[in-house]
């Protein structure tokens, strides 16, 4: 590989996608929820977080590299490292293998072999998402959502944390959400007389409405469970005031809502991630999410 530039240097910083790493504080979720906060736990969840970080990083560098034509033809991915020409194929492969081999690395020596086992299934899983399983419709977005799931199963394997069934299908309505999410975002903003199907995806403009309907049942079911667990006797063995977890729904729904809303006037980013994100909303409803868990607990 060859030296790169101070120019090429950020371009290959930009391939790995450094912000995406948010959805890896998924990681953390077994821990929180468990009320398990001593130094080791987060100590693994610390390594965890960097060894999936970086795997997760090789995948959007195959993902780029796979895409390129396609990405060529987009108004904002035309911009990224390999579709504009500032990272070769052969660079962005060689750095791409090098992370996923430090990443697995550090999972292999420092944390235990379930997370190592969890993260070599990620790997497989996101290749053949890249290569094949995004342009299957319906599939795709549970692949997605089914990563995300996969993100709090590999906490829980890092930490030592048994992760419940409760926050398993929180989890996956809530990220199945946000994949039909993504999903309604390409196909929204394609329109109506820009040809039959979207480059690149297994969908035509007239899937949108059925998108959004979809996405929006995710997200009121993640809630449905969520006030389900409230009531249920296993909470007391976490919180003191369990009923108070109710007020989490109410944050939850206008959240959700609220996303989708902006989505259909198409005033959210194409990458829900970074749209989430941006919302100076999301911190908001996040620390008063914080305080309705503080007075439950």
């Amino acid at each position: 590989m060859e030296q790169a530039t101070p120019n090429q240097g950020t371009a290959v910083l930009e391939l790995l996608r450094p912000h995406q790493w948010l959805k890896n504080l998924l990681l953390f979720v077994p821990a929180v929820a468990a009320h398990r906060l001593d130094v080791a736990t987060w100590q693994a969840g610390v390594l965890g977080f960097i060894s999936l970080s970086l795997c997760a990083s090789g995948g959007y560098v195959l993902n780029d590299v796979l895409d390129a034509a396609a990405d060529r033809l987009h108004h904002r991915k035309q911009h990224r490292p390999i579709a504009s020409g500032r990272v070769s194929t052969g660079t962005a492969l060689a750095v791409g293998l090098l992370i996923v081999a430090i990443g697995l690395t550090i999972a292999i020596t420092t944390l235990p072999v379930a997370f190592a086992g969890i993260i070599v299934i990620y790997l497989i899983a996101t290749a053949a998402y890249s290569i094949r399983l995004k342009r299957e419709p319906v599939l795709d977005v549970m692949f997605l959502a089914g990563l995300y799931v996969v993100r709090v199963v590999a906490g829980g394997a890092a930490t030592g944390v048994t992760v419940s069934s409760w926050l398993l299908a929180f989890t996956l309505f809530v990220c199945l959400s946000l994949a039909f999410l993504k999903r309604f975002i390409e196909v929204h903003a394609h329109g109506t007389t820009a040809g039959s199907a979207v480059p690149g995806r297994g969908y035509a403009p007239s899937d949108a409405p059925w998108l959004q309907t979809a996405g929006l049942i995710s997200a009121y079911l993640s809630v449905v469970i969520l006030a389900i667990y409230a009531n249920n006797d296993d909470v007391t063995v976490l919180y003191t005031h369990p009923e108070r977890l109710l007020f989490l729904c109410p944050v939850l729904l206008y959240w959700s809502t609220r996303t989708w809303f902006n989505a259909n006037r198409r005033q959210v980013h194409d990458d829900p991630l970074v749209a989430v994100a941006s919302d100076p909303a999301t911190y908001a409803l996040l620390a008063l999410s914080a305080a309705i868990l503080v007075s439950a607990a």
